[in-house]
């Protein structure tokens, strides 16, 4: 019997067929679209009828290929979100690189408090959280949300199209930055405090909750019938994490794609004052963990590199990009990836010579120096990061877990095991949809919990392992990489 995944990301959507068959599971990618903001009257926004007429097509091709899936589960990106108001979705939902919460965690921050809200909630500090974005909905639409009854997420939106139930589900909820830590419930007092209706906010259901059934109309209109939905770890990297293939109970994991997630799971949220100044979060997990991580903004630049060269007519595909940067000078120049100049869209290249420029370094010129630039900065920014993990948690990881479509970029693996000088083990590529799976499984009684879930993924998936190698050169990179990451910050 299969089930189906529907793996959301940024850049692109999946369609993902699994099937369980003893303890190996078998994944089909049966559709595949791409995703991005569209730009409406000065703002970003995400097209939800392009993605769920993309899911729909997905289901009718699980029928054309003789599947009769028992269920199905759906994970995104965070911290996006739509209002529904009378049963409708009242706007397209923004997209969280959009303009309009320039400046707003600054104010919010300034009224509430930094150590309150992190107190509350053990979430970063980003200036797309969803309670910044929720504020300048306040300061800017304010008609819109007094019109609204529910507030549901990307997921939940999909979920309610396909369903007609409303149902918030927890490990997406935690990105909002409106979850109290302690409770796992909506934080009522910050809700209030920004004039939040609290009945916008919904019961939040656990990954592995069962949450409606596709409706009679498309059941009918894809021929599956009423095909039973669960709430998985809807936000994508808690489902990549559920899919992390540890056989140990305490581990590092890196999510790699378009951003970079670097962490590891713990019981209890870390909310000190230590963790505040790292900039680390405290989201929720699959089999009631938090994930203890820092966001690093990942293969994004280069991402955005390659499309601005590409409207340049200087077309090199993402393989072509990889070998530039390889055969370029090494410890040229490097950026520190999550300064905030890179989260918007624009000329990459502009920003990185400015950057190299600004801290003393030379500028890159080539492609090639251009990329080798971004990628040497990930990985030694991955050691930076895994250090004060193993601060925050008390632990020691002998290596690091990497999951992700980024991990196909190869080249970034071995350079993350070098500035590591452990070894790294990458897989499975489309962690996300697998963990979407497993959580399927999970509640469906199925499988029994995430251990063993994490033994059958370890069983049915290539994992390849990366020594470190010229340890010694990537060691002397480290300091100077530090140091000109320490000055930059004001």
């Amino acid at each position: 019997m299969s089930i189906i995944a529907f793996d959301l990301g940024a850049s692109s959507g999946r369609v993902i067929l699994g099937r369980l068959k003893g303890s190996r599971i078998e994944t089909e990618e049966i559709h595949r679209f791409a995703n991005g903001p569209v730009n409406r009257a000065g703002h970003l926004h995400w097209d939800l009828d392009h993605l769920f007429t993309q899911m729909q097509l997905g289901l009718a091709k699980a029928k054309a290929l003789g599947s009769e899936p028992s269920s199905l589960g759906i994970d995104s990106w965070a911290v996006d979100y739509g209002l529904i108001g009378n049963g409708r979705l009242l706007q397209a939902p923004y997209h969280y690189r959009d303009h309009r919460t320039d400046g707003m965690m600054d104010r919010v921050t300034a009224k509430l408090g930094k150590s309150e809200i992190f107190g509350r909630t053990g979430i970063q500090f980003l200036p797309f959280n969803t309670i910044y974005q929720l504020a300048a909905g306040m300061e800017q639409e304010p008609e819109l949300l007094a019109e609204a009854d529910r507030f549901l997420m990307i997921p939940e939106l999909l979920r309610y199209l396909l369903t007609g139930e409303m149902i918030s589900e927890f490990t997406n909820a935690t990105t909002t930055q409106l979850i109290h830590a302690s409770t796992r419930t909506w934080d009522d007092e910050l809700i209030s405090r920004l004039s939040l209706k609290e009945s916008l906010f919904g019961p939040l259901a656990m990954p592995g909750t069962p949450a409606g059934r596709l409706t009679t109309s498309i059941g009918a209109e894809t021929g599956l019938g009423r095909v039973p939905v669960f709430a998985v770890g809807e936000h994508d990297t808690a489902s990549a994490v559920a899919a992390v293939p540890a056989a140990e109970p305490t581990f590092a994991y890196l999510s790699c794609g378009t951003w970079s997630l670097l962490g590891t799971e713990v019981d209890q949220p870390v909310t000190t004052r230590r963790a505040m100044e790292l900039n680390f979060t405290n989201e929720g997990g699959v089999g009631g963990k938090y994930r203890l991580l820092k966001n690093i903004m990942g293969l994004w630049i280069l991402q955005e590199l390659k499309r601005e060269w590409d409207g340049k007519g200087q077309t090199y595909s993402f393989a072509e990009w990889v070998e530039l940067a390889r055969q370029a000078p090494a410890f040229a120049a490097w950026i520190d990836p999550d300064d905030p100049v890179f989260l918007a869209a624009g000329d990459m290249t502009v920003r990185i010579r400015e950057f190299c420029v600004s801290t003393g370094q030379r500028a890159p010129e080539q492609p090639g120096e251009l990329a080798r630039c971004i990628l040497e900065s990930l990985a030694l920014q991955y050691r930076h990061v895994l250090e004060q993990t193993e601060q925050l948690s008390g632990q020691h990881y002998p290596g690091l877990y990497m999951v992700g479509g980024g991990i196909q970029n190869e080249l970034l693996c071995q350079w993350t095991a070098n500035a590591l000088g452990k070894p790294v083990w990458a897989g499975p590529i489309e962690g996300s949809a697998i963990g979407n799976l497993a959580v399927q499984w999970i509640g469906a009684g199925v499988i029994r919990d995430l251990e063993e879930a994490r033994a059958i993924i370890r069983s049915s998936f290539a994992i390849k392992e990366y020594e470190p190698r010229e340890v010694a050169t990537w060691q002397e990179a480290y300091a100077p990489f530090r140091d000109m990451s320490r000055s930059h910050k004001p």
